[in-house]
């Protein structure tokens, strides 16, 4: 389980351990929480008045200082897995949904004509869309695109970067996406 960390003026930072959202909270660096409680720790008994320490979890934490991302500078990182999140696991070409192994990255302008590994310049192919266009565009193999790529916003890459996205905190994400996101769509 991942907390969502943001800065205290809400934007996404990382996505922490619980071991790491205590320290946030025992360094005192937590301004404000949000969503459900998803843990509490407990330490030792106080010499004096012999109450447990305890400090309990919120899945979604603000922290104090400045933030370590500038939204409008960040650039996600381009990986296969985020990569077909983003299609929604749906050939570019054939339109079929298929399971991850099925799929691969494929260029729209291919290597052997000087393209990029930009997420401008990738979509999902099924592997056998993929082999049928080989090196050429898609407008040599006359094989036209039935979705344009885009680069994911910070909010859309936070959500394709973490499978396993509690109920709260993917309404905190989606409530910040950009209404064009294919995202909407899940």
């Amino acid at each position: 389980m991942k907390v969502l960390k943001l800065s205290a003026q809400g934007l996404p930072q990382s996505w922490i351990s619980l071991e790491q959202a205590v320290i946030h909270y025992a360094a005192d660096e937590v301004r404000w929480e949000v969503g459900a409680q998803v843990a509490v720790f407990r330490g030792g008994h106080n010499a004096v008045t012999g109450e447990q320490s305890q400090i309990a979890i919120n899945s979604i934490i603000g922290t104090k200082g400045v933030p370590r991302i500038n939204p409008f500078t960040q650039r996600p990182g381009l990986t296969n897995s985020k990569l077909f999140s983003r299609d929604r696991n749906v050939c570019a070409y054939c339109g079929g949904h298929f399971h991850e192994d099925e799929l691969t990255r494929e260029h729209i302008i291919p290597f052997a004509q000087k393209g990029i590994d930009t997420w401008m310049n990738v979509v999902t192919a099924c592997k056998p869309c993929n082999h049928r266009k080989s090196s050429r565009t898609p407008e040599q193999a006359n094989m036209p695109l039935l979705y344009a790529p885009y680069v994911p916003s910070l909010w859309e890459d936070f959500i394709l970067r973490n499978r396993r996205i509690l109920a709260d905190q993917m309404e905190f994400l989606m409530a910040h996406l950009p209404q064009s996101s294919r995202l909407h769509d899940t």
